[in-house]
């Protein structure tokens, strides 16, 4: 099923979309890893009889994981092609929708009981203008599910004792070519949700990450890093969650008597 909104914005372009996801790495091991283990975080949140909303889809991981504990799953997406990857793969409960995440939002006439915004804000503009979108679009009892990745993981902790980062905050040049606008720690994610109007009810990290992605990649590759360490390390963020390598939130609308004050 599909769907068009050919709507556009200043900033972010349909063209820029398509030109920052060129440089996306495909196959990643350790993209696939952590994708999977953040599905596992938020299963427990999800029923089958929810309506479900992705905002991205990108390789399209996400979206296999989370399709088949929802109802029903809308992805939205800005770059062409990988709508139109999502597409050919022919899920029976998903619907694409070509648009960028800020006109298609206001255009909802209707309301999810899951959002999922997985690594989508650090590449947005306006971070709490489209977490108060997003919050709009929750139905009463939905909630939204935010991953970012993490300035204060352990990996990039090393990269600044090291000299390879000037402060933790900072954007590497991968960063950068991937259309990363920032990155965030628990505060600063923190103070955007509450901004936006939104309630956390859970958070924590997501696997303890000690080294670099490509470092990662390599060991996952040599069998250095099995499944029993992945799991080992997802258990480690559980207790140390600045020093994973994604912050997770699920969050609420707050009390929704007071939900568009």
């Amino acid at each position: 099923m599909s769907a068009d909104v050919n709507h556009n914005l200043d900033g972010d372009t349909y063209a820029s979309l398509e030109a920052t996801g060129a440089t996306y790495t495909k196959g990643s091991p350790q993209d696939r890893a952590i994708r999977g283990l953040i599905a596992r975080t938020v299963a427990p949140y999800l029923r089958p009889t929810m309506r479900g909303l992705q905002l991205g889809y990108a390789e399209g991981v996400d979206t296999s994981l989370f399709a088949p504990l929802v109802q029903r799953l809308d992805i939205v997406e800005g770059n062409r092609a990988f709508v139109e990857a999502g597409r050919a793969d022919s899920l029976p409960n998903a619907t694409f929708h070509h648009a960028l995440f800020e006109s298609f939002l206001p255009t909802v006439k209707e309301q999810y009981d899951a959002v999922f915004a997985v690594y989508v804000l650090e590449h947005v503009q306006e971070p709490i203008t489209l977490l108060r979108l997003a919050r709009e679009a929750l139905a009463e009892a939905g909630l939204l599910f935010v991953v970012v990745p993490n300035a204060r993981a352990l990996s990039r902790q090393l990269a600044l004792h090291i000299g390879m980062l000037p402060t933790l905050t900072s954007l590497t040049p991968h960063d950068r070519e991937h259309g990363h606008r920032r990155v965030y720690d628990r505060v600063s994610l923190n103070r955007e949700l509450d901004a936006a109007g939104l309630r956390i009810i859970a958070q924590g990290g997501v696997m303890l990450k000690i080294l670099a992605d490509f470092q990662m990649d390599q060991l996952l590759e040599q069998g250095i890093l099995g499944d029993a360490q992945v799991d080992g390390l997802y258990s480690l963020g559980h207790e140390y969650p600045d020093l994973c390598g994604s912050l997770f939130a699920v969050c609420d609308a707050g009390p929704w008597e007071g939900r568009d004050s």
